[in-house]
């Protein structure tokens, strides 16, 4: 199966609109605003089609009859029937735009809620800008369908059937040759709008491709101005977004081509129409009055097929816009709830245990992370993982959290599968100090109200005060209210890390997961740190991924991995002694010679 990168570049065409037919779902609910909107068109179209026959009135027994009786009452039936279109265009207007809002607001949450739902498997090689594009630009495409698009489609199919049927009433011979003229028009809509939708279609995936390099860019700005690579950069963008321009263009281009095409044919059929009308109100086959009424007829159904042909546009657009949300709608997490899950023991006691477990990740399916991998945790143990970059250690922890599914064996949680578990049960139950924190663009309060949403703001400020962090988030200007910035960048990296102390603490887990949260600190800020962890510490099942030895002295027990296996378990001055890689990573480390014992 190709990774999702593959499947959203390399997706086929759309040769349909049949993606739009999954906006229903999300129209049915708010269907009395659309029966209103209904209401409001048809109401107001049938007085746009009662205009003419008015006019004709006027005409024939209002002007030719020289009464002014006559045309006092028929111009007054006129504004009438204006006033009428008018107040319900206005409510249909109203009502659509509302409708088109609700809807995308309906579209964006459904397709945001299933992002956060997919596995890492996903995001591992889908760009986050990729997906910002789609849930903005794709959707406002779909926003001028279900409003105002779908509005007017209904509003000109109405108006240009109509003006048909009564084109047909006022002179079937003149009609008879509107109708030889159709397929002259039909045609090239056809084949011209087949080629704009899919010239849509790749002006919105360039469109994705430039934002996703923005978005990679921005979420790295320090390493890029670092490097001095800014001038690289802008280069790399502005090609994207020439590349988006020149797409936009052929698509416009043809857009406009439609446009022209469409025009020019209607009213050059129209034209000839209404020339051989003439001859005959001159040859007195009709009157003055119904050419006219005629004349309106066919410029309402000339206006019409010119508004479908700009909708059909649109249309074409939306439909590969909706193709593209569709994809994610239906995007499934590989990590998937069983049919009658097992729920976890009510006693939290944090007991973990790894069985003869093998796993490779999705995008290196030949490279083992994990091998024969066997560890017993007992409950609030202390527990260090050791070993070389790429060894394996951080792949435990994202086991752990069930972020992937294993190839072999199992992990155990207080007893339970977690396979056979709900991942949101087993992650409730365990907390997690990364290396590199997360802090998102809210007040300090807020950031660590995300370990327990419904946390008070007293029990909020405890967590905070066992974090050592309470002291200086009270400094800043607004204290808890303050806002931090996108991704804590008013905070040190010694603050931001007892803010995820904070955070780890009022989520009060019996199983605590620890990067080495302390290695890039300096002294002061690693001592404070450190102090939060031993209290975070107290109670809990902890591991520790340790990148400096001198954090794990302490450790109940040091389990020294190597290319996915457990080359040995033991004690700081036992490993030393016995174990050749944990004597040299001692060496290089503590710069003491520790010579392991050959046995």
């Amino acid at each position: 199966m190709p990774p999702p990168t593959a499947e959203l570049s390399n997706r086929p065409k759309g040769r349909s609109l049949r993606p739009l037919r999954e906006l229903w779902p999300f129209i049915r609910p708010h269907w009395p605003m659309l029966l209103l909107a209904l209401v409001a068109l048809l109401v107001g179209a049938g007085a746009l089609l009662g205009l003419p026959v008015a006019l004709r009135y006027v005409v024939d027994f209002g002007i030719a009859g020289k009464d002014p009786d006559q045309i006092d009452r028929y111009f007054l039936y006129l504004f009438g029937v204006a006033f009428v279109f008018g107040v319900f265009a206005a409510a249909r207007i109203y009502l659509v735009n509302w409708l088109g809002e609700r809807v995308v607001a309906d579209i964006r949450q459904a397709v945001y809620r299933r992002i956060l739902r997919l596995d890492p498997t996903f995001f591992e090689v889908t760009q986050t800008g990729e997906v910002l594009s789609r849930i903005t630009t794709d959707t406002t495409l779909i926003q001028s369908i279900a409003g105002s698009g779908i509005s007017i489609a209904l509003r000109n199919v109405i108006q240009l059937s109509g003006s048909v049927v009564m084109l047909a009433i006022t002179s079937p011979r003149l009609m008879g040759m509107i109708l030889l003229l159709v397929p002259a028009v039909v045609v090239p809509l056809i084949v011209i709008g087949r080629r704009v939708r899919n010239l849509s279609r790749a002006a919105q995936d360039r469109v994705a491709d430039s934002s996703g390099m923005a978005g990679e860019t921005l979420n790295a700005i320090q390493t890029v101005q670092a490097f001095t690579m800014e001038e690289f950069q802008g280069r790399r963008f502005g090609e994207a977004v020439q590349a988006s321009f020149a797409a936009a263009i052929r698509r416009a281009r043809a857009g406009a081509m439609l446009t022209a095409i469409s025009v020019l044919a209607l009213f050059g059929a129209i034209t000839f129409v209404l020339w051989i009308g003439a001859h005959a109100v001159l040859n007195g086959e009709i009157s003055p009055g119904e050419l006219g009424q005629f004349l309106l007829y066919a410029m309402f159904v000339a206006a019409s097929a010119a508004s479908l042909s700009e909708v059909w546009s649109e249309v074409q657009r939306a439909s590969g816009a909706m193709e593209r949300l569709l994809e994610l709608l239906k995007a499934e997490p590989k990590i998937t709830v069983p049919t009658n899950p097992v729920a976890l023991p009510t006693r939290r006691e944090g007991s973990i245990r790894f069985e003869n477990v093998s796993f490779s990740y999705p995008s290196r399916p030949g490279v083992p992370s994990l091998q024969d991998f066997t560890l017993c945790i007992a409950p609030g143990e202390r527990v260090a993982f050791v070993g070389p970059s790429g060894a394996g250690k951080t792949t435990t922890f994202q086991l752990l959290l069930r972020f992937y599914d294993l190839a072999a064996g199992r992990i155990l949680v207080d007893g339970v599968d977690i396979a056979q578990a709900r991942p949101e049960d087993v992650r409730g139950r365990i907390g997690i100090v990364p290396q590199d924190t997360v802090i998102f663009g809210a007040t300090a309060r807020e950031n660590i109200r995300f370990g327990r949403p419904g946390a008070t703001d007293a029990e909020i400020e405890a967590a905070a005060r066992a974090a050592a962090a309470d002291g200086f988030i009270r400094a800043l200007p607004e204290g808890y209210d303050t806002f931090l910035g996108e991704r804590g960048t008013r905070l040190s990296g010694g603050q931001r890390q007892r803010i995820a102390i904070a955070r780890a603490i009022l989520k009060d887990p019996p199983i605590l997961l620890l990067d080495e949260a302390t290695s890039s600190l300096d002294a002061e800020s690693e001592r404070l740190v450190q102090e939060a962890l031993d209290f975070l510490e107290k109670g809990r099942t902890t591991i520790v991924i340790a990148h400096r030895l001198a954090t794990v002295l302490e450790a109940d027990r040091i389990v020294v991995i190597n290319e996915g296996r457990i080359v040995d378990i033991g004690r700081h001055e036992e490993l030393v002694r016995r174990d050749p890689l944990y004597a040299r990573l001692a060496e290089l480390q503590f710069g003491e010679a520790q010579p392991a014992d050959a046995a």
